[in-house]
């Protein structure tokens, strides 16, 4: 689905991201953890497309296309989709209008999928405005819904969302990325067969997110460079004992 090779990023003409490789298959869910500033939205920025993110090596091979060079409008109409960590405000735009453009021809119902976020309040408000951090993460799942895409990228889907919502965001998530079961008490996961499951690259940095949501693997991005790719949960496990600096010394 994604494959990126010996990618290097500058923003403003600082490098960002060194010789990064990275490969998510059809239908897998892979987790993306990493200190703060150390590269992860910049390279979902830079996947989507975003202009400041200049591309000085390598390429990013989507559905067997390269896709490097391409706006970001003919990225989304390709099938990615991305949840922002901090989107914007966008006033005398209705949220409601937004979902609408999202879904264009799809068979989905606006209404409907309102009514699973508990987002029906809130569709003929502008975008964003006034909206808890709990409310604005379920906007951003209610337009990915109604686009369907069968890449996305959510960066931190569990960032200011209260114990009660967290709950409902994963429920969500499993529903756009087509697991199909419901989140289990406890986290544990039985893992649902990828048949016809979406692909997806998840940044967390509590990794709270991962007791609602089944993750197939984990990878850790260190001073704009990927490493330790194995188990999501190991990898979390590992962090909340050693800590970053343990990451790093294993990298050497």
């Amino acid at each position: 689905m994604l494959l990126i090779e010996e990618l290097a990023v500058e923003v403003g003409g600082k490098p960002i991201l060194k010789n990064v490789n990275m490969e998510v298959p059809k239908g897998e869910s892979h987790v993306l953890f990493g200190p703060n500033g150390t590269g992860k939205t910049s390279l979902m920025m830079t996947i989507m497309g975003f202009s400041g993110y200049k591309v000085t090596q390598g390429k990013i091979t989507y559905k067997g296309v390269d896709i490097t060079g391409k706006p970001i409008n003919e990225r989304a109409e390709m099938g990615i989709g991305i949840m922002f960590q901090r989107p914007p405000t966008i006033h005398g735009l209705k949220t409601r209008t937004l979902v609408d453009l999202c879904r264009g021809n799809k068979g989905a119902d606006t209404a409907a999928l309102a009514n699973t976020l508990n987002m029906t309040g809130f569709m003929d408000r502008d975008v964003n405005a006034g909206l808890s951090g709990g409310e604005i993460k379920r906007s951003e799942l209610l337009q990915l819904l109604a686009q369907e895409p069968d890449f996305v990228m959510l960066d931190e889907p569990e960032s200011g969302v209260d114990l009660e919502n967290i709950a409902l965001v994963g429920e969500a998530i499993n529903q756009l990325l087509h697991r199909g079961a419901k989140y289990p008490k406890g986290g544990i996961h039985k893992r649902p067969a990828t048949n016809g499951a979406k692909s997806a690259l998840v940044i967390t940095h509590t990794g709270y997110i991962l007791d609602y949501i089944t993750a197939d693997k984990g990878q850790v991005l260190l001073d704009g460079v990927l490493c330790c790719r194995q188990n999501a949960r190991g990898i979390l496990k590992w962090i909340r004992e050693y800590g970053y600096k343990e990451c790093v010394r294993c990298a050497m």
